[in-house]
């Protein structure tokens, strides 16, 4: 038997104090009632008002858990007998228990002896009591190892948002996109293998997949034992975490075995549960598998079943809960799954068809799924209370007896009401062809009911499309949504495209450009917005944007931040991208209107809200689309490193190695920036890939065609800000790229000018030194004008060529470094001499160019840009050092005092003239990468600095203040401690060190030698050193063995390493390198300094002058007319596609790839092996069913023969032969009588819903066959309900009674009441009418207001639909119609406007609510003039056995959109009741109205040949 914790006082101190032992808790005294006080639910604590996320499990004396250990008990409450009254019935141990089931000891201290006399008898709503809840925190399951769980105890009538609020907010959970109540066996029950792996892989699967939330009954056995085992099996199999599985148990408290264990009034965190079955009886123990436990206490002891009621309402609220996640709001999807079963089962399968909700029934898995697996495909009048019998005692073996004749009426009513709702209803069926898998039964079933909803519109197909999007199933969506049912617009995909890429669902964006959506009508300016103001907040990206925004704020000195702009975004673009590009969403101008036509801050993707589509329909003809919109949807993609998208979006671009080239530069300026390591390495990889599409297409390009390829390298890219692809491939350090063939022979190319590239370089430099050499054919030139040897274009062909400009300065620059040698070895007067005036004016020269250098902007940067791009060039800054250094020499240099110092100066600006000279070796293939090795050595010795000046001032620092005592001097104190020292490394020991060679002629004792050290520590007597040699000598050893042996070979290895990784890539970086060079001297003037000042002249000149335009500045870029560049990307673009459809043929060629496609397929062919064999087992049974039945056939008509023979005469009685079971006869003759009254019309449906609307009254369960009143029924004892209206000025007595029945007069005119049926006399019974259409299972006239026929009116108004040019439009070749519908106050549905008539009147009150006064004869008039398509009875939920509805339905069609009436009617319709909602909606057979009324419409689309 359990018990119960008792409540204990705790003080605030003790809030992260473990609970006590449970032993001496709960039996040591009883409690009292004052220990407790009752709290209103929900009330608000410290927890509740923050709405941050909370976390899955919360450390020991965190706040987190400070704030659900105070928010639990205020708002959580749960239920304690307080009167204790003797039950008949003992405990298991045979003690007397109350009749709540507890143990005397087991109430609070007064409920033994309460004050007050409450009666006799029990009554929970009186004796049992609610006070906050004990029971709560995390529940650890002892020796199943470390998982975690959580659990509260809850009273059962706590409300559900209650319940979803701790959930949500206090427990972490996201709101499900899916919940998933699996239901049936509470006891354990046996499976097929097969079904039983199919079933927990597909509930997995689909848990996954769609982020659901699993509900079950929360305990160690049955369908719960079976859900718990897939989790735990999936957990176990998978590698990684693909995401938790949220399994909620609802179980009840009472039934719970050592929940004792779980109580613990400040919070168990964790409570330890031992899952013991072998002990448990008649409990039930709890599932360790299951995430999360919501325990329903009603007060009571071993009764199962409590928790059903509040487990149905939470369901239900959760399913009305409204999810936005990616853009898209959708009320959350439930589905109800059913394994097995019993009574109960069967009552949940009802309550959840009646409340819509679709159920997945597991055919196979025993009772009650299979009871309604079997007849699930039958027609509902072959589903007879005899069928029901044989399947009954098929399926339920043990507990058939126990079935009455009355629970066998009912049953037969529920699974008939259960099968009629068929688009609810989903049978999975193992082998099933098709359905293979649970997942996909449960997707499907959630769509079928889905698809089979009433709708308007588009409704009904956009909600199942969010579903498929919002679970992540792009094969659902392919296989269930995108049919030929449904024609889809490519507008009508926007919503959910913009919800699939803030989602990142790839495969759905694919799948929606497969299906037509063009990204050029996609992509607007407001979309774009809406797409950056939804980006990750974990995006680098985001932070980089949230700054630009903040730093706008505090520039324009504003207390709001500004909402994000695309020229914000372009701001940080530009960043990454590189200074080289222009900004690719300008800044507008103040004069100029916002670029936004329409606001999108409250854009919401519902499913009944406003929505994307909306807005791309408001803003038609005046919405803003972007230039390029691929180019703007991938740069989103990318800079949120978002792989698949960013990969099937550039599939889409046109200009597309400009694009890959571009994201591989944005990628790695992110990954530089990122802190997460994983995330970098991603981004990397990302850049990396791209850079290799590039390189494929333009790989593909170059064989095709060289010349068009090498335009596209220098093709001046508007999209990308203006700059070209080898201008990104070079900011992006893209140097497999660069290396290309393709790009270096364009180099080549250039190099050479318009001389042809196999010229010789002594060709060249021959030509140089005797110009008459290049008349000659010596020097050949690519172009023909130039052949012709006499030709004066030839030579300036020859000089502006960068090769020869090249030559030519690398002379020059020669020619100065020797003058400046001569100068300052030779010729370093006084008074500067001639040759020092030639090298002023030589630096002169040079200068001059390092200034138009920095100062020319072909492209509009700005010169703070320009400056910037110039020094971002260490060679530049190298020249910029040279001049300054060289310009402060000749300042000393020119003043006499400081002629000395300024050569001195000079020889250091000499030194780094020199070392300009690296720079002219990068063109040799040799020497270019060993510079790369010196400067990335010059790095690694930087750094080596630093260690091993940490052990020369150690040692040298030691060794000073060990050997000499108070020196002075601080250039001597510099020697010893750091010159000297360094010398040690390289074997320059110093003598004194060891005592051994000391020589006091060889220091100062006192120091005052400016020329000598000061001499160590001696002795007095005989000056010899005092100072411990040993321990300089140890000194000296170690800090040799350190720096000699383990620093410097430090050094080696990192030279080493550096060395090789060059290397390794040596021609890479040749080539990427060589670029500069050729650059830079592609756009330099051709004359060597100091002949350059006259192309500086000249362009000075003609600037001054104005006599044309300054020579501009030659640039490795090409601006191509629009026709050119269109028909070059439209070639690019077809080579693109060939390369991807290259690339693809190499995956499916991959020896990988075609192992696991092998793999695969026998996955494949072993599961069509065994669902042959399933289909085949099946078959069999089939035939021995239909062989079984044609022996019974056979059996009973040799039987008939006999019968007949012997009633002839032939035989006797004796001779008659065994001709089967007899038992089998008679079930056969049963099935037969059943068949026999199949044949019946049918009957009333809605009439007999088990629940009567607006009321809490239950109907007799009436099957089919038991409706009509000739069909002897004795078990018919119908409860009797009839409504008060007091809306109402006539109706009949509310109680019947034969007093007043008797005054009713039936079949006539009854006062002003017409009691008279369109079908005839009805029988009066006892003074009560009854029913001409059959049993209801429900006497009085419920909420009707007269016993017998409540007549109505319903207008059928209809028009054509038309196209706005006046055309009808057609659908299936006939026409389409409109109806007039109307939604009435306090109503949730639509409905025709007609109603009951009221006595004496001739037109319905709702109808005049709809229509002014003054139009009710004129409409009287068209219904005479309509068409009556029924007269009589009205299947209307509200019928009962004695009051019935019968109703005229008048169909007024108006053909003409001019017709008069029509018009007078519309304008009529203006004025109504504000509470009210009129249409005119298009005629569909999913058109939401009462089923009734949709029966009416059927007929009237029948009477005018129109489409339904």
């Amino acid at each position: 038997m359990a018990t119960r914790g008792r409540r204990t006082k705790v003080l605030p101190s003790e809030l992260n104090k473990v609970c006590p032992e449970k032993g001496d808790g709960p039996a040591a005294r009883p409690r009292r009632m004052s220990d407790f006080e009752v709290v209103p639910n929900l009330r608000q604590s410290s927890s509740s008002v923050s709405r941050s996320r909370r976390k899955a499990h919360f450390p020991s004396g965190s706040n987190e858990k400070e704030n659900l250990i105070s928010w639990i008990p205020e708002n959580i409450q749960k239920k304690e007998c307080t009167y204790f009254v003797e039950s008949s019935q003992t405990s298991d141990s045979g003690r007397i228990v109350c009749e709540c089931g507890y143990l005397r000891e087991q109430h609070l201290e007064d409920a033994a002896k309460p004050p007050l006399f409450l009666g006799k008898e029990w009554d929970p709503s009186r004796h049992i009591q609610e006070m906050p809840t004990d029971a709560f925190g995390d529940i650890h399951f002892t020796g199943l190892g470390q998982k975690m769980g959580k659990y509260v105890r809850v009273s059962s009538d706590t409300p559900p948002r209650v319940i979803y609020h701790l959930m949500t907010q206090h427990w972490g959970l996201d709101a499900p996109n899916l919940l998933i109540s699996v239901t049936g066996g509470a006891k354990n029950f046996v499976m097929k293998p097969r079904l039983k792996n199919i079933f927990r892989q597909g509930l997995v699967k689909v848990a996954q997949t769609t982020g659901a939330w699993i509900i079950t009954g929360g305990s160690h056995a049955g369908v719960m034992k079976q859900v718990g085992e897939a989790v735990r099996d999936s957990i176990l199999s998978c590698s990684h975490r693909e995401g938790d599985i949220v399994t909620i148990g609802i179980a009840t408290w009472g039934t719970v075995y050592n929940r004792e264990s779980l109580v613990c009034p400040m919070g168990g965190f964790p409570a330890e549960y031992l899952l013991d079955e072998e002990n448990q009886g008649s409990l039930s123990c709890l599932d360790s598998n299951h995430s999360h436990f919501i325990l329903v206490d009603d007060g009571t002891h071993g009764r199962y079943g409590v928790e059903i009621p509040l487990r149905t309402r939470l369901e239900k609220f959760i399913s009305e809960q409204t999810k936005v996640k990616g853009g898209v709001a959708i009320k959350i999807p439930i589905v109800c799954v059913v394994l097995e079963g019993g009574p109960g089962t069967l009552d949940t399968i009802y309550n959840a068809i009646t409340n819509g909700t679709p159920c997945v029934i597991v055919e196979g898995s025993g009772r009650v799924a299979d009871v309604i697996a079997q007849v699930a495909n039958l027609p509902v009048p072959e589903i007879t209370i005899a069928l029901i019998q044989k399947k009954l005692s098929t399926f339920f073996h043990d507990t058939y007896e126990l079935f009455t004749e009355g629970k066998l009426v009912e049953w037969t009513k529920k699974i008939q009401d259960i099968v009629r709702s068929r688009q609810l209803l989903t049978i999975f069926r193992e082998g099933k062809c098709g359905q293979q898998d649970v997942d996909v039964a449960i997707l499907q079933a959630l769509l079928k009911a889905s698809r089979n909803q009433d709708h308007f519109g588009h409704e009904n197909w956009d909600h199942q499309l969010k579903l498929a999007v919002a679970w992540n199933r792009v094969d659902i969506a392919r296989s269930e949504i995108f049919t030929d049912d449904h024609e889809w617009k490519p507008t009508d995909l926007h919503p959910v495209m913009a919800a699939a890429l803030i989602s990142n669902k790839p495969e759905f964006v694919k799948l929606f450009l497969e299906q037509g959506v063009r990204l050029k009508e996609f992509v607007t300016c407001d979309t774009l917005l809406y797409l950056y103001d939804n980006l990750a907040p974990s995006c680098l990206f985001h932070s980089k944007l949230q700054k630009v925004l903040l730093e706008e704020r505090e520039h324009a000195a504003s207390s709001r931040t500004p909402r994000v702009q695309l020229h914000h975004v372009s701001q940080v673009l530009r960043e990454l991208l590189g200074g080289s590009t222009q900004p690719l969403y300008p800044k507008p101008k103040p004069t100029e209107r916002p670029r936004l036509s329409i606001p999108v801050p409250h854009i919401k993707l519902n499913v009944q809200g406003s929505s994307l589509r909306s807005l791309y329909k408001r803003s038609a003809g005046r919405a803003t689309f972007t230039s390029d919109p691929v180019r703007d949807l991938l740069l989103w993609a990318v800079v949120q490193n978002r792989r698949e998208l960013s990969e099937i979006i550039w599939a889409q671009s046109q200009d597309c190695m400009a694009a890959a080239l571009a994201c591989s530069r944005i990628l790695k300026e992110l990954a530089k920036e990122e802190d997460d390591t994983d995330t970098t390495d991603d981004m990397l990889a990302l850049a990396q890939d791209f850079e290799h599409k590039a390189i494929g297409v333009f790989t593909d390009c170059y064989r095709k065609d060289e010349e068009r390829a090498q335009k596209l390298l220098t093709r001046v890219s508007e999209a990308w800000g203006k700059t070209t692809c080898l201008q990104l491939a070079l900011e992006a350090k893209n140097m497999n790229f660069v290396s290309h063939g393709g790009v270096q022979a364009f180099l080549t190319k250039v190099w050479w000018g318009k001389m042809s590239v196999d010229n010789g370089l002594w060709r060249v430099i021959t030509c140089m030194l005797f110009f008459p050499l290049l008349y000659t054919s010596l020097i050949t030139f690519r172009e023909k004008r130039l052949q012709p040897l006499g030709c004066l274009t030839r030579l300036r062909a020859f000089l502006t060529a960068p090769v020869v400009i090249f030559l030519m300065n690398t002379l020059s620059y020669f020619t100065f470094l020797l003058l400046f040698a001569y100068v300052l070895m030779v010729d370093f007067q006084p008074w500067p001499s001639w040759r020092e005036h030639l090298i002023y004016f030589w630096l002169f020269s040079l200068v001059c160019e390092e200034t138009r250098q920095l100062l020319h902007d072909p492209d509009g940067f700005g010169v703070v840009k320009r400056a910037s791009l110039y020094f971002k060039d260490f060679w530049n800054k190298l020249d910029v050092c040279a001049i300054l250094v060289f310009v402060a020499g000749l300042t000393c240099r020119l003043i006499p005092s400081t002629l000395y110092p300024g050569r001195i100066i000079l020889s250091l600006a000499f030194i780094i003239f020199c070392l300009r000279l690296m720079h002219i070796f990068t063109v040799s293939k040799t020497l270019g990468p060993k510079i790369i090795i010196v400067k990335r050595m010059m790095k690694d010795v930087f750094f080596f600095l630093f260690l091993l000046a940490v052990w020369v001032v150690s040692f040298g620092v030691a060794k000073q203040a060990i050997l000499i005592h108070n020196e002075q001097r601080v250039e001597w104190l510099f020697r010893g401690v750091v010159y000297h020292s360094y010398l040690t490394i390289f074997g320059q020991i110093p003598s004194y060190i060891d005592g051994v060679n000391f020589n006091i002629d060889q220091c100062s004792p006192n120091g005052t030698d400016p020329y000598k050290p000061k001499c160590p520590e001696t002795n007095e007597d005989n000056k010899k050193p005092i100072f411990p040699e040993w321990l300089t000598v140890i000194l000296l050893c170690l800090y040799l063995l350190f720096t000699n042996i383990l620093l410097l070979n430090l050094l080696i290895a990192m030279f080493n390493y550096t060395f090789q990784q060059v290397q390794e890539h040596t021609d890479q970086i040749w080539k990427f390198q060589r670029h500069d060079l050729i650059e830079e001297y592609h756009g330099r003037p051709p004359a060597p300094p100091p002949l350059i000042l006259l192309n500086h002249l000249q362009a000075l000149a003609r600037r001054a002058l104005r006599h044309g335009p300054a020579p501009r500045h030659r640039q490795l870029k090409e601006k191509l007319e629009k026709n050119e560049e269109a028909a070059l990307l439209s070639w690019e673009t077809c080579l693109k596609e060939n390369y991807l459809q290259h690339q693809l043929c190499q995956e499916k060629q991959n020896t990988e790839q075609k192992i696991r496609d092998m793999a695969q397929r026998v996955d494949v062919l072993a599961e069509l092996l065994d669902l042959d064999r399933v289909k085949r087992t099946g078959l069999v049974e089939q035939r021995l069913v239909s062989l079984e039945d044609q022996v019974q056939q056979s059996a009973q008509a040799l039987r008939w023969i006999v019968q007949a023979l012997q009633s002839s005469g032939f035989g006797s009685d004796e001779d008659v032969p065994a001709l089967g079971s007899s038992k089998a006869l008679e079930m056969k003759e049963v099935e037969l009588e059943g068949k026999a009254k199949e044949s019946q019309p049918p009957c009333h449906v809605l009439a007999r819903n088990l629940l009567y609307p607006g009321s809490h009254t239950l109907r007799f369960p009436v099957p089919d066959e038991k409706v009509p009143w000739e069909v002897h029924f004795p078990l018919y004892d119908p409860p009797t309900y009839s409504a008060e209206q007091r809306d109402v000025a006539v109706q009949d007595p509310f109680s019947p009674s034969q007093e007043h029945l008797l005054k009713i007069n039936y079949n006539t005119m009854d006062g002003l009441i017409d009691r008279q049926s369109f079908h005839g006399l009805y029988t009066v019974r006892d003074g009560l009418p009854l029913n001409p259409m059959g049993r209801t299972g429900l006497r009085g006239r419920g909420r009707l207001r007269c016993f017998g026929p409540n007549h109505a009116l319903h207008p059928v108004v209809t028009r054509w639909r038309r196209n706005l040019d006046g055309s009808i439009i057609r659908k299936s070749l006939k026409k389409m119609l409109e109806v007039l519908v109307a939604q009435y106050p306090l109503s949730d549905v639509w409905a025709l406007p007609g109603g009951s008539l009221e006595p004496g009147e001739t037109l319905p009150l709702k109808l005049k609510w709809i229509l002014r006064r003054e139009f009710w004869p004129q409409f009287q008039n068209l219904l005479k003039q309509g068409t009556e398509i029924h007269k009589g009875y009205l299947d209307d939920p509200r019928n009962t056995d004695n009051a019935w509805v019968e109703t005229v339905a008048v169909s007024v069609h108006f053909h003409s959109p001019s017709d008069v009436e029509m018009q007078r009617l519309n304008s009529f319709l203006q004025g109504c009741d504000p509470e009210l909602c009129i249409r005119w909606q298009v005629l569909d057979k999913r058109i939401p109205l009462h089923a009734n009324h949709k029966l009416l419409l059927h007929k009237v689309s029948t009477l005018l040949g129109a489409y339904y």
